[in-house]
């Protein structure tokens, strides 16, 4: 809570409260005169200074009127500043009520109002520290003098009678201090604001004198019982409540309250959540506090006995110390991410020098989108499948939920625990968010393989090509010249890949190549493609290099060998079953401020990447992948519709699924972090290391699904599917040079399919596949005849000899025939 001036000039004294801590304002108000009120003692504690300084001053050889000038140039006014306190991560339960992740922060405070004290509390800080709290207009001028003299026998400043004003400015300044980003300039503040010397101390008089005109009493002690630090990161009396003894401020009974305000004089060393200082502490509860407050007359004397003969018994609470605390939910990542993205889109503002804030200091409860209930599902099943550890390989494994339409992040998991701590590495634990991109805590990415297809799909579908189009599916050496490539230019050399498994499936159709994934299908439609464009198609399902260079657009990352982090590549997904709309991750609903303001936050940004035929289009295909393809074992086969697209790189160090309902779509990643040791021949605990992506997918899914459900997905574009139908023409029995004429001349691509067991003669055309009609430009593979099932010429009769049935008839000596057939 940020104190607030008085809107007077002039301010007397308030009277705190009616109940205990009232008893020293009316004790001390008998004794100021009528005529005497606060800007009055103020004046004349102003003068009184003197008789503190000039005694030292001249001990020390200084000139009174060098040090007096000092004071008389000191500014006159402190205006208390917003307090540090901490921030809380929210994410959403299934009853949409907030679950707290996480509290960050510099300094673990929560600043309370005046009402939400305990009166021990207040009485108990001013029968300490400042008996005369209530008499005094900033400087205790009884105590000046008492410290004057003692500091001119000492030669020093040995004692500065520091009243709870001039602590309160000290600790104002301290905090000023602690606020600089820059290191050299915040350990001289610190220097400036903490040294033991007469200048310090005539600022904090100065300071304090000029606190007391502007505000009320009870604004300067809630106001010091707020910035108060309670050993450790533990300030202000709320949070100290909570920490020591597990109960707000307000309900502090006097032995706990005693216990709390004995801390304040040596915070570190009498801390409670340390056992060896319980006895100190003590100490000062029972010689100090408790009989200050007797002597103030603020307790009584059955409640002094009372509390002397209660022992110091802290009840110790653990706060959150950042983000690990979310590792429950294994969303200690998510919360990292959450705190990064605050940052890095400066999304609290900046300081003076344009330095984006953190949460750590602001007091601000942070909404974000993460679902409790998706998170939970997502963590266990992480912890069933992939172990955080494995002796075969570095095994990490990264899994990641948005919401199509939305971009709202629900879920983020991986098999590791967050910890940020590197005394404390373990292979089981790490800082590196896998799920994200490098600037947001992630790492440089993973080779997303064959998931990548569906940017060369969508710009194939984008071309006026369609589903049922055919190409050559079988592996051969590429051309790279061949492939156009608008950005880069033509490159040198050769390419050639291999089908996963070896096969070799002829010419095939787009559909069934997205099926079955055949990595040389989608390089002949990218050999029909701009490289370039796909590129810009990628990039507009808001795709990029994890490691933040842009992506390449060479033949062979058609197969997916740009590294992208998890988070990207679901986005792009629920972007196919948006019908087509991608929507940049969102992870932050609300922030709200410690005044109950809330931030605005910029807009969601969502944008067309693909037309909604196209998207539905993208949907009917990479729908038969998990009912028919490559992902059945992710298919829940729970009646919710389902599409996505599996992923295995090279030496199968990566594996992916990235799969989709209506509602939700999420990406997982299970693979080597460094290395390249292949899943798929290897076993994590009992299972083939490129399944896990599958057992991890579907049971997650299975869990999501019962609570958000899906519908079916828009029927695909007709003309898409089927394409624009051209006859073929018929070539069987010609010759290969001019079967390729004429199926080049009607707009097909030509294939030679090699040889052939067929009736035709050797050398000629033996079929083709596809025959009779297909989509335009389309390949035409065209198989030739080796010629060894022609028929075999009949014997000829002997001379005079008549056919028997069946029989073909052999002319007779001197017949005339027929010209011989051509070659």
């Amino acid at each position: 809570m940020t104190q607030h001036p008085s809107n007077s000039t002039t301010r007397t004294s308030s009277t705190p409260s009616t109940s205990r801590g009232s008893r020293v304002g009316r004790a001390v108000g008998a004794k100021i005169g009528a005529a005497t009120g606060l800007v009055g003692l103020s004046a004349i504690a102003g003068l009184l200074v003197t008789a503190m300084i000039t005694p030292v001053v001249a001990v020390a050889g200084v000139g009174a009127t060098s040090t007096l000038g000092v004071f008389t140039s000191l500014p006159d006014y402190i205006r208390p500043d917003q307090l540090p306190q901490k921030s809380n991560i929210y994410a959403v339960d299934g009853t949409g009520a907030n679950v707290l992740l996480a509290s960050v922060f510099e300094q673990d405070r929560e600043e309370v109002a005046w009402a939400q004290i305990s009166p021990f509390a207040k009485d108990a800080v001013v029968s300490t520290e400042d008996p005369r709290f209530y008499q005094h207009g900033g400087v205790d001028v009884a105590a000046t003098v008492r410290a004057a003299l003692g500091n001119a026998a000492s030669g020093g400043v040995e004692s500065g009678a520091s009243t709870i004003s001039m602590q309160y400015v000290k600790n104002i300044l301290v905090q000023r201090a602690e606020a600089i980003t820059d290191e050299a300039e915040r350990t001289l503040a610190y220097q400036q604001a903490t040294q033991t010397s007469i200048d310090r101390k005539l600022k904090e008089m100065k300071l304090a004198i000029g606190l007391e005109k502007q505000f009320s009493k009870s604004d300067i002690l809630l106001g010091y019982l707020n910035i108060a630090s309670f050993g450790g990161v533990t300030y202000g009396i709320q949070s100290a409540a909570k920490r020591y003894y597990g109960v707000d401020a307000a309900n502090l009974s006097l032995a706990q309250a005693a216990s709390l305000i004995a801390i304040v004089n040596e915070p570190n060393g009498l801390r409670l959540d340390d056992p060896d200082n319980i006895a100190s502490n003590q100490a000062r509860r029972d010689l100090d506090i408790l009989p200050a407050m007797l002597k103030a007359n603020t307790i009584t004397q059955a409640q002094y006995e009372e509390a002397l003969a209660t022992p110091v018994a802290p009840q110790i609470t653990e706060v959150s110390t950042g983000c690990s605390t979310a590792n429950s939910l294994g969303a200690g990542f998510f919360c990292d991410y959450v705190g990064r993205q605050i940052v890095n889109r400066a999304l609290l503002g900046t300081d003076e020098a344009g330095v984006a804030k953190n949460l750590d200091r602001g007091g601000y409860d942070v909404y974000t989108t993460l679902d409790v209930d998706l998170q939970t599902a997502a963590h266990a099943q992480l912890d069933e499948y992939v172990p955080r550890s494995s002796g075969a390989l570095d095994l990490g494994a990264s899994l990641v939920t948005v919401e199509p339409g939305t971009g709202r992040v629900l879920a983020m998991a991986q098999n590791k625990e967050y910890n940020t701590d590197p005394g404390a590495a373990t292979p089981e634990s790490t800082a590196v968010n896998y799920g994200t991109r490098f600037p947001d805590g992630g790492s440089t990415g993973f080779q997303v393989g064959s998931t990548y297809k569906i940017f060369t799909l969508a710009e194939w579908l984008k071309q006026g090509n369609a589903l049922n189009d055919r190409v050559n599916g079988n592996q051969r050496t590429f051309t790279i010249s061949d492939f156009e490539n608008s950005c880069q230019g033509p490159g040198p050399g050769t390419y050639s890949s291999k089908n996963d498994g070896g096969g070799n499936p002829g010419t095939i159709s787009v559909l069934n190549a997205t099926a079955s994934s055949v990595n040389n299908a989608y390089l002949t439609m990218a050999e029909r493609l701009d490289q370039c464009e796909i590129r810009k198609t990628a990039e507009a399902f808001g795709v990029a290099r994890a490691d933040g260079d842009e992506l390449t657009s060479y033949p062979s990352d058609v197969l997916g060998t740009n590294e992208i982090a998890p988070l990207d590549m679901a986005a792009a997904f629920a972007a196919v079953a948006n019908e087509g709309v991608y929507c940049a991750p969102v992870s932050i609903a609300r922030i709200v401020d410690s005044a109950g303001a809330e931030l605005a936050l910029p807009p969601a940004s969502c944008t067309p990447a693909v037309s909604p035929e196209i998207a539905a289009t993208m949907a009917y295909a990479l729908t038969s992948v998990v009912t028919s393809g490559t992902a059945t074992a992710s298919n829940p086969r729970n009646g919710i519709p389902h599409f996505g697209k599996t992923g295995t790189t090279n030496s199968e160090k990566d594996t992916w699924f990235v799969g989709s309902t209506t509602k939700l779509t999420t990406a997982v990643w299970v693979g080597n972090v460094v290395g390249e040791v292949s899943l798929r021949n290897t076993s994590i605990d009992g299972t083939n290391g490129a399944s896990l992506r599958h057992l991890v997918w579907r049971g997650y899914m299975l869990a999501a699904d019962g609570k958000y459900g899906g519908d079916a997905f828009p029927a695909p574009d007709r003309a898409l599917v089927q394409g624009v139908q051209v006859s073929i023409p018929s070539v069987v029995g010609q010759s290969v040079s001019a079967a390729r004429a004429a199926i080049e001349g009607a707009g097909f691509e030509f294939q030679d399919g090699g040889s052939t067991a067929s009736d035709q003669r050797a050398g000629t055309v033996a079929r083709t596949t596809p025959s009779g009609s297909a989509g335009r430009g389309s390949t035409v593979t065209v198989y030739t005849s080796d010629g060894s099932q022609v028929p075999a010429p009949a014997p000829a009769e002997a001379p005079g000899q008549t056919t028997g049935p069946g029989q073909a008839a052999v002319p007779r000596p001197g017949a005339t025939v027929g010209p011989a057939p051509a070659d």
